[in-house]
């Protein structure tokens, strides 16, 4: 990183904000740059000009909308190991991760700037009954206005471009609040936004105390909020904006079904990855495996192998999946809970301690329903593996959880599949691999405490925008 103290962006200009507060590199434990925070004159500004904005960018034509993805999407490219190295020194993201991560939201600016070239709406048959001869209608969306952008700091990069792309794809001013662990990968993505040619007035960068956050999903002139971060939260900023357009992608606690005709070959390393990669800080990391009864032995025994394999430590060696928690105090809670599923009555089959700043891979099972690790979202490395009998049974235990994201089954039976894809109450099912696989234009999100609404590019768009129909009565026309 170029400079230790960093500004924040107000109307596409460099603010220094009201107070300056440290960055963690969670590793180290050490602050190593400092970054500005807004007070309530600054938000007014960036909401003020924003709202200014709206008309001038939601008239931007669809090629000039799709330039400044496109230009965004170069600019990551141009630049990929200074943010993969910045997202890993604030986050602790393992850097192969990180990289990874930088390669997705290449390709989610390229989506936008796609999207946003065919972006319209359609044509609508109103000659349909004696009354309306001579009438045609036709369809076209345009974006609603400013998005505040509320986002997490597990992926500081891509589920920032998850609000901005799309935002900018259909022609609305950005407000992007970034978690407070990692501001500074927003921050540099604020240059690539203003250096693509968006309108400043339309880009605003803000770190903000709770305070200024509710004034910012409160006020009028912020028609859309997009935030993505704990259900607890999520729903309390639901509850205060009213009227308006609310995208929630919230927490999970991801299950996945393996029948006894999965190929455990493929699943045990592709389940192991996913409940254990950054530390298992993903909302849609592996929580919860049910086993067919008949192969639950060589499944454990398989499992544990595969996990005993993770790599723990340093996120700035290459061959390491599993990193430090975000902050300490995840860690007191995690061993909380894990304490908690043992004396219930639980089997700690490894894991369970810290190792310096990480929590190691710890696999459960037998944890009783009541425990916190089985009805909330640990988001930390740990998964349970139990046995089923019967699938419908498996169905619902995944079915009890109160949350709804993605679920993942693992079989080569074409019935299982569809009664899962039936019977599931979740957003989305995985099959023959991980609840945490996700491709940047599919449509993302939950149900129940999971969230409301869809991301992915277009899906995201649509919900950034309005339809709006046209009615032409041709009759004196004619």
């Amino acid at each position: 990183m170029r400079k230790t103290k960093h500004s924040l962006v107000v109307a596409g200009k460099a603010w220094h904000g009201k107070d300056y507060r440290p960055v963690v590199n969670p590793w180290t434990g050490k602050a190593f740059a400092e970054v500005a925070y807004a007070g309530a004159d600054q938000l007014e500004q960036a909401i003020a000009a924003a709202a200014g904005a709206a008309r001038e960018m939601r008239r931007a034509s669809r090629a000039r909308r799709s330039a400044w993805c496109l230009s965004i999407a170069q600019g990551l490219e141009a630049r990929k190991e200074e943010f993969a190295q910045t997202m890993m020194s604030e986050s602790g993201k393992p850097i192969r991760l990180a990289r990874d991560e930088v390669t997705r939201a290449i390709s989610t600016f390229t989506f936008a700037a796609h999207e946003a070239l065919k972006f319209g709406g359609e044509f609508v048959p109103l000659d349909v009954t004696g009354v309306s001869a001579g009438y045609q209608g036709v369809t076209q969306r345009f974006g609603a206005g400013p998005v505040a952008a509320i986002t997490p700091f597990n992926f500081p990069l891509n589920l920032v471009a998850h609000k901005v792309a799309p935002a900018l794809a259909v022609g609305n001013p950005v407000l992007l609040k970034p978690a407070p662990n990692t501001p500074l990968t927003s921050l540099l993505l604020s240059e690539l936004v203003l250096e693509a040619g968006v309108p400043p007035a339309g880009f605003s960068c803000l770190n903000l105390d709770i305070a200024e956050i509710e004034k910012l999903v409160e006020d009028p002139r912020v028609p859309v909020i997009s935030f993505t971060g704990s259900a607890r939260v999520g729903w309390s900023l639901r509850s205060r904006a009213a009227h308006k357009k609310v995208i929630l992608e919230l927490g999970g606690n991801a299950s996945v079904i393996v029948h006894s005709d999965a190929n455990l070959e493929h699943a045990l390393p592709r389940l192991a990855a996913g409940g254990y990669a950054y530390a298992g800080q993903v909302c849609i990391s592996v929580q919860h495996i049910l086993v067919e009864r008949s192969i639950y032995g060589d499944f454990l025994e398989g499992y544990l192998a595969e996990v005993a394999r993770l790599k723990v430590g340093d996120p700035g060696l290459e061959p390491t999946m599993v990193g430090p928690l975000i902050r300490p105090q995840e860690s007191e809670r995690i061993d909380q809970w894990v304490q908690e599923a043992v004396a219930g009555g639980a089997r700690l089959h490894c894991g369970g301690q810290t190792q310096g700043p990480c929590y190691l891979p710890t696999v459960l099972s037998g944890v009783p329903a009541s425990a916190q690790i089985s009805c909330e979202e640990v988001f930390g490395p740990i998964t349970t593996v139990d046995p089923y009998d019967t699938w419908e049974e498996a169905l619902e235990r995944v079915n009890s959880s109160k949350y709804g994201l993605q679920a993942g089954i693992f079989t080569r039976d074409l019935e299982r599949i569809m009664s899962s894809w039936e019977e599931l109450e979740c957003g989305g099912v995985i099959v023959n691999d991980y609840p945490t696989f996700r491709v940047d234009n599919m449509p993302y999100g939950g149900v129940k405490q999971s969230g409301a609404g869809r991301e992915g590019v277009l899906y995201s768009m649509e919900e950034m925008s309005e339809s709006r129909l046209l009615v032409l009565n041709r009759n004196p026309l004619r």
